[in-house]
């Protein structure tokens, strides 16, 4: 149904006639009439009062779909850095709505957790910021530091809680009854290496090397993992260094190969690497998490002229080659690329 045609709908629905919805709405009657009758449409801006006059959503005014919403509420959390507590609760009513539908089950109940993880990282820059400052005042009192460790996942020095095993006892688990899906595989690995559990992580590798889809990169990149987590230093260098010799242009490769010299703390190598990764990558959109990789390095260095360089071409990527305009990820470039101007500056 079209727009006019709505407004129609629910104005004789409300019993209101053109003049008393252009009262309400503070304009001329003649406006009301050439919405209904599809000569011109209703500013933008005026679509919050038409839908607070008439009791529904926006999206009802326009007659989504199912599909269209959904599209609508993942973009919206794309975009957006928090949502006001009423645009939450109607994403999280209509989501729940959908989880009994089967034809968007499984899309529902993943942009459900995408809501309530959106609404848990607002939270915990909130977090941060108060945790931080209650922090400075009292630096000796243990509540705010646990909050800021857990906001900001900060390293746990206590065994019992930062080991892992709850994330490999669900991946594991995930892998027995979902033997065919291969990323649950790679967590698994990922979190066994976490622990240094490298036998049990090189027993799930053969299995995940005869999957189909599986990662040729990673299944060529975790012995050295493997190896490192044995504390066998030597022979994991000499696998990741013949990986880069035999395929000096593979951009996984290289970015892998800068991943497990940073994790080494050998920024230098990982520099090397991360730059090279990011100027054989031949796909276009290019992802910057190689650039984000040498600009953490050079924060960790204090050197943050060069790390504010480097997030210059962060920006200018998001702008440039992903055609980003006011999406939340060029946001937060932006301003870390202005964080790190400021402390270059001081």
């Amino acid at each position: 149904m079209e727009l006019g045609n709505k407004i129609r709908q629910l104005r004789y629905r409300a019993g209101l006639t053109q003049e008393q919805l252009a009262d309400r709405l503070g304009v001329g009657a003649q406006a009301v009439s050439k919405w209904e009758n599809s000569v011109a449409m209703p500013d933008i801006s005026l679509l919050p009062a038409i839908s607070e006059t008439f009791g529904v959503s926006i999206d009802e005014l326009f007659d989504l779909s199912s599909g269209q919403k959904l599209n609508r509420i993942e973009n919206s959390l794309d975009i957006e850095d928090d949502l006001p507590n009423d645009q939450f609760r109607e994403y999280e009513d209509f989501l729940r709505s959908q989880m009994t539908e089967e034809a968007h089950k499984q899309r529902a109940v993943d942009l459900m957790a995408y809501l309530y993880w959106h609404r848990m990282n607002a939270a915990a820059q909130k977090v941060r910021q108060y945790a931080k400052d209650s922090i400075r005042m009292a630096p000796s009192e243990k509540k705010s530091q646990w909050m800021l460790a857990q906001a900001e996942r900060h390293y746990v020095w206590d065994w019992n809680i930062s080991n892992h095993a709850n994330a490999i006892d669900f991946y594991r688990e995930l892998t027995e009854s979902r033997p065919e899906a291969v990323l649950p595989y790679c967590y698994l690995i990922d979190n066994l290496l976490a622990d240094h559990r490298a036998d049990e992580a090189e027993k799930y590798l053969e299995i995940l090397r005869g999957l189909d889809g599986a990662s040729s990169v990673l299944c060529r990149i975790y012995p050295a993992h493997i190896a490192l987590a044995r504390f066998d230093e030597k022979t994991a260098d000499s696998i990741i260094e013949g990986l880069v010799r035999d395929d000096p242009d593979d951009s996984g490769i290289l970015f892998e190969a800068a991943q497990y010299y940073a994790k080494k703390c050998d920024y230098d190598r990982a520099i090397e690497l991360y730059e090279l990764s990011y100027e054989k990558d031949t796909d276009r959109p290019r992802f910057v998490d190689a650039l984000q990789g040498i600009s953490d390095i050079y924060k960790i260095r204090r050197n943050y002229a060069k790390a504010a360089e480097v997030y210059g071409r962060i920006v200018d990527s998001c702008r440039n080659e992903w055609g980003m305009t006011e999406e939340a990820e060029l946001r937060d470039a932006e301003k870390e690329h202005a964080r790190l101007l400021a402390l270059a500056q001081n």
